[in-house]
């Protein structure tokens, strides 16, 4: 079959990735890195965590191939659910496990991460986030597409702040939803390898910037935190986010 790991941007998206895939290669599953180079599917899987992009028939198709000839690996995406995905989701071709985190502090790690990018003279997905209104738009259309996924029954749902908090927890819930063997020293060693501490000391490869949950509190103006209140109230208030 297929893992899709899914998330919010700005979510600990690499690093949930990154813990995905290898939990799954650790148990016999195979190398999404090397599935796209078998299988030609450069132009379908980019990036180094073999991001699909829009969960498109066209996009699907092309993944299925080596899933229905016996492969089981981890891809990644940011995008919402499409007809056909849910489709594979409730025929088991396809297991979700999707990853958010609260929209405000998202928002201002995209926006720190894109300046930080424009700065270096290499600019990013972020950079375009050159204000507080911009930036609001953006992240209001993952918040659509996080409510499209906390609505798959099927999906694994993480928080971001838990799987800090409460590393080992979350772990554990990612290893029965994937169905490995939490005693086998290859699926122990993945765990302790991507352990908050050490993911942070990693941050190029699995996407980690600050990763303090609540940052947006010193960062933003009391008029800009009301107008994210106004706009996510039931965002929020659903996932027990303090206003």
């Amino acid at each position: 079959m297929i893992i899709l790991s899914v998330g919010m941007p700005r979510a600990g998206s690499g690093w949930y990735y990154n813990l995905t895939h290898d939990l799954v290669t650790a148990s016999g599953g195979q190398n999404a890195r090397q599935i796209r180079q078998r299988f030609h599917l450069q132009k379908i899987l980019t990036e180094v965590n073999c991001n699909i992009g829009a969960l498109t028939f066209r996009r699907l198709s092309a993944v299925l191939i080596p899933s229905l000839l016996g492969n089981t690996f981890v891809i990644k995406a940011h995008a919402g659910p499409t007809p056909l995905a849910l489709r594979l989701i409730k025929s088991g071709l396809l297991r979700p496990a999707y990853i958010f985190r609260d929209p405000r502090d998202a928002m201002l790690s995209a926006y720190d991460n894109g300046q930080k990018a424009l700065q270096k003279g290499r600019p990013n997905a972020f950079s375009h986030l050159v204000d507080f209104e911009t930036s609001v738009a953006f992240i209001q259309d993952y918040v659509r597409i996080s409510e499209a996924w906390l609505d798959c029954d099927q999906a694994l749902h993480t928080r971001y702040e838990s799987l800090v908090s409460d590393y080992d927890v979350e772990a554990d819930r990612l290893v029965n939803f994937l169905s490995v063997d939490r005693q086998s020293p290859a699926v122990q060693a993945v765990i302790d390898r991507y352990r908050p501490e050490q993911a942070r000391s990693d941050q190029k490869g699995l996407h980690f910037n600050k990763g303090v949950a609540g940052r947006f509190r010193k960062k933003m103006t009391a008029e800009q935190q009301q107008v994210l209140i106004e706009k996510f109230k039931p965002y929020l208030e659903k996932l027990d986010y303090d206003p």
